[in-house]
């Protein structure tokens, strides 16, 4: 695959910062190039030479109409597909696409596809993130080895970044929203097709959205979620805690499970790195949820640098009310021809596993939209160098409020046949609830019992 290097690497000085475990922020006149040069959040404000990757030209609130649940239209319903990737040219278009991708077609030759919409660059935030932003660019820096970080506000530590965690940290704290709550479902389809769908109800608050929380004490919280699941009889009623620190090596995350049936909360260490992943069957690990999650300890980050490639965008077609979750969920992977994939630049990372350390995943490839800085496609390798696992997210922007985020993640097992889909909603009472408002003591263990009666 052909790759454009970034113009951005960090160079000898670089180097020796992250020797000493931490890394400088850049310079003022390097940080006046957001909102000009390139985007508020760091992408490039123009568009490629052959324009089929647009300039960026933010959504208004209003791009399109709203339901009584908070579903969203979509603004581009009327527009077709330009091309679509199918097994038979898939080799035509290999050079924009990640080896994980290209390999869901070798897969399933003949139920594998990608259709390919024009491209739209509109994801936005509020303007006070974007302030948070650009002065995260002058006085955030990395501690702890890369671990973690200091003087951070808001959302997107390094819009300019100069190594590969420190756009993998882009990822982590990008803007969702400041807090959510959700109801979402979850599939884990056998390789016939057939399913059980598991329901979760979501509370997702970052810490400056507390009502107690202290700017002049901000602490080591990064962000509170909660998450309770509602169904299937069997599981409901369990209920998980997560208090996710910025500094994972100094102050691990803390994590608590409540067991409806035996009505006890207990710490949960295993939520965290490759432990499994909720009612998940197996099929991913704590670290996939949100494509990823958690510290960055385990891994060597290197950032290759920035190609074009085809990820799933503006996914409103696959978010529609009107769908079943039986219209997305097929044999093998879901339903493609809801799916719209669009031309974008994106990052390439690769993270090796360090010397010493276990996962069960050796080596990931991230494919990170630098629009949104959402991880849109990462590839998981086994100990044996063997491409075993492909995340794939459908992305959409929620215009309304100004939030980029996902309307589907899927994560493809190349070698039992099997896939996980998280994050549909499409036949549940409510879209994403922004602006939920709570306090700490709301995401204590003590608070778990409560929350956890059926």
């Amino acid at each position: 695959m052909k790759i454009t290097k970034s113009l951005f690497h960090a160079g000898v000085l670089g180097l020796s910062l992250l020797a000493t475990g931490v890394m400088a922020a850049v310079p003022a006149a390097e940080a006046d190039k957001l909102g000009k040069s390139l985007t508020p959040m760091g992408a490039e404000m123009a568009g490629n030479a052959d324009g089929s990757i647009p300039a960026w030209k933010p959504m208004p609130k209003n791009a399109g109409t709203v339901d009584s649940k908070g579903f969203l239209s979509d603004p581009y319903a009327s527009e077709k597909p330009l091309f679509t990737i199918t097994a038979q040219n898939v080799d035509q278009y290999k050079a924009k696409l990640a080896p994980g991708q290209y390999a869901m077609f070798k897969r399933y030759p003949e139920t594998f596809k990608m259709p390919v919409y024009p491209s739209h660059r509109g994801a936005t935030v509020p303007d006070e993130v974007f302030a948070a932003i650009k002065k995260n660019a002058t006085t955030t820096t990395l501690v702890s080895g890369g671990n973690g970080l200091e003087n951070f506000d808001t959302a997107v530590p390094f819009p300019i970044p100069k190594t590969g965690v420190e756009v993998i940290w882009n990822h982590i704290t990008r803007y969702r929203g400041g807090s959510v709550t959700r109801l979402v479902t979850q599939a884990t389809p056998q390789p016939n097709g057939s399913y059980n769908l598991v329901y979760f109800q979501d509370q997702f608050v970052f810490r400056d959205k507390m009502k107690d929380y202290d700017p002049a004490n901000p602490g080591n919280i990064l962000f509170y979620f909660k998450q309770k699941v509602t169904a299937p009889a069997r599981l409901a009623g369990g209920v998980l805690l997560v208090h996710e620190t910025l500094d994972q090596v100094k102050e691990p995350r803390s994590a608590w499970v409540y067991n409806a049936g035996q009505r006890r909360v207990r710490r949960a260490p295993q939520v965290s790195y490759d432990g499994p992943g909720t009612a998940a069957d197996g099929l991913r690990t704590s670290d996939n949820l949100d494509m990823f999650n958690g510290a960055p300890d385990r891994y060597d980050w290197k950032l290759v640098g920035k190609q074009e490639m085809y990820i799933a965008s503006d996914s409103y077609k696959l978010d529609d009310p009107k769908l079943k979750y039986a219209d997305i969920i097929k044999a093998g992977h879901i339903n493609q021809d809801l799916a719209r994939y669009e031309l974008r630049r994106v990052w390439h990372v690769t993270a090796t596993l360090k010397e010493g350390q276990r996962h069960i995943y050796a080596k990931r490839d991230f494919f990170i939209d630098e629009d949104t800085w959402q991880a849109a496609v990462i590839d998981h390798y086994d100990g044996r160098g063997q491409l075993w696992r492909v995340a794939e997210a459908h992305a959409e922007n929620y215009y309304d409020k100004q939030v980029p985020w996902y309307a589907l993640e899927t994560l493809y097992d190349l070698q039992s046949g099997r896939y996980l889909a998280l994050g549909m909603k499409n036949e549940e009472k409510r879209a994403y609830d922004f602006g939920f408002t709570a306090a700490s003591s709301d995401f204590t263990p003590a608070a778990l019992r409560q929350d956890g009666v059926r």
